[in-house]
């Protein structure tokens, strides 16, 4: 198995295992959006925070189990999984604070997917790792 499949395999059973954990019954739809998009960069032990705004579009009231995870090929952070009920077109914006694990590799990525009741989304949110130490030239001389 090349490196490839084996990385699309564990993808896919790493979304089972996450969506078995965060699954409750809900009988309403649910829409949720991120304030924005994009590349964050960020250093190793760096912290981060999450912000993801949801509503409620069906007819009656429903609860959700919600959670955000990065996830990438080299490395992955999981938010604690909140409770979130919404009464018929309500919203509500949920937050989480993380850190980019320590042993994040220089160059990753990481993309921003939330999980809610039995349905996931991944959103255009990345975290790239960036080296804590970068080198630059002050000056040069030749005579």
């Amino acid at each position: 198995m090349n490196k490839k499949t084996a990385l699309f395999a564990f993808s896919i059973i790493l979304l089972i295992i996450i969506i078995n954990f965060s699954a409750t019954s809900a009988s309403d739809s649910v829409v949720l959006t991120s304030h924005g998009n994009g590349v964050v960069d960020k250093e190793a032990g760096d912290t981060f925070k999450v912000e993801v705004s949801f509503k409620n579009t069906g007819k009656t009231q429903g609860s959700w189990s919600v959670t955000v995870v990065f996830e990438g090929a080299s490395w992955i952070w999981k938010g604690t999984a909140q409770s979130l009920t919404l009464n018929a077109g309500a919203t509500k914006t949920l937050v989480w604070n993380g850190v980019v694990p320590a042993n994040a590799p220089i160059n990753s990525v990481a993309r921003l997917v939330v999980y809610y009741g039995d349905s996931f989304k991944a959103l255009d949110w990345w975290i790239h790792v960036v080296p804590d130490a970068e080198l630059a030239v002050t000056s040069s001389n030749v005579e």
